[in-house]
């Protein structure tokens, strides 16, 4: 994918030698638009992602995967300064989605004029590490040759929890609050209490929607009546099940009431479940304020404000 990328930037680079000193573009407003899906592992992000690859050709936007050193999520200083630049100024990427397994980075602090487009999936944080611990072992259907990190290692989740091990470990449910609470030291350290609370300020107030992998297709919806330049067609092409939309962990156990009650006694799991449940109540409301059910299929509600008493009056 490195490869890829680097051929493509010389191409665009080779074609402004070519073509003499570039020319400032100007971009109409509904195309200088860039979201960033900041994905956490294992919350069903591949197949989202899927989505918006199969649609870019179609409704003319790029798709860019931020691909990190060893899936590092925290960047550098100097790397932060490199990706706003070039997420902000790189015009022939845009309309742009950038996805990538990184925590939220705040853009204004670079004092750019135009911030990009936050979105975001979550899961219940112990059915996130189940997957995520069963796919270090087996993989997936998505790639089914690729050798994992933990491949041969037999043991299932629950005996991993037995034995106390450290792939199972109440410490590792911590990601997806740092995730979303970004580059700051005390994000990353387990248990804390201000990460938590940075994690709800940010996703209520940086983030556009954030969305639930148990009702993902839900969040398609809102995605293609909110931000149709990008997701137009999602939601049929979500429906149509085709393969390039599903990724299954191999080999997943589910793990014993008894697995789940250990635990859940853990702080950390508590204060992964709270931002969990926070994030979920959201989505819920944003979704009951847009759609109506009927017949057992959802809608999206029409405009539902206008204007009056414009004044003064025009002759």
């Amino acid at each position: 994918e490195r490869a890829i990328a680097r051929h493509e930037v010389r191409e665009i680079e080779q074609r402004h030698t070519v073509d003499g000193p570039r020319q400032d573009v100007t971009l109409d407003e509904e195309d200088d638009v860039v979201i960033i899906y900041n994905r956490v592992p294992k919350t069903a992000s591949t197949s989202f992602t899927n989505i918006a690859y199969d649609l870019c050709a179609k409704n003319k936007y790029h798709v860019l995967h931020i691909n990190t050193t060893k899936n590092n999520p925290v960047m550098s200083l100097q790397d932060q300064v490199r990706f706003v630049k070039n997420v902000t100024s790189w015009k022939e990427m845009k309309p742009g989605f950038y996805h990538g397994h990184i925590s939220y980075l705040d853009f204004a602090k670079f004092g750019v004029k135009k911030k990009p487009i936050y979105i975001n999936v979550i899961r219940d944080p112990i059915e996130r590490l189940v997957s995520y611990y069963y796919f270090l072992r087996f993989g997936d259907d998505y790639r089914p040759g690729l050798r994992r990190r933990k491949q041969g290692d037999k043991k299932t989740f629950d005996e991993c929890v037995a034995a106390g091990g450290s792939d199972c470990a109440p410490e590792k449910l911590w990601l997806q609050i740092p995730f979303f609470c970004g580059h700051s030291s005390e994000c990353w350290n387990v248990g804390s209490r201000w990460a938590l609370e940075q994690a709800k300020y940010n996703l209520i107030n940086e983030y556009f929607l954030v969305g639930v992998t148990e009702e993902l297709e839900d969040f398609i919806m809102l995605l293609e009546a909110t931000l149709p330049r990008f997701f137009r067609g999602a939601t049929e092409l979500y429906r149509t099940g085709k393969k390039s939309h599903l990724r299954k962990t191999t080999e997943k156990k589910l793990p014993t009431k008894e697995t789940i009650a250990k635990l859940q006694q853990s702080e950390i799991w508590k204060m992964e479940n709270e931002f969990y449940e926070f994030a979920l109540e959201q989505f819920q409301f944003v979704r009951a304020h847009a759609v109506r059910e009927k017949d057992g299929e959802l809608y999206i509600l029409a405009q539902n404000f206008f204007y009056e008493k414009i004044y003064p009056k025009s002759n």
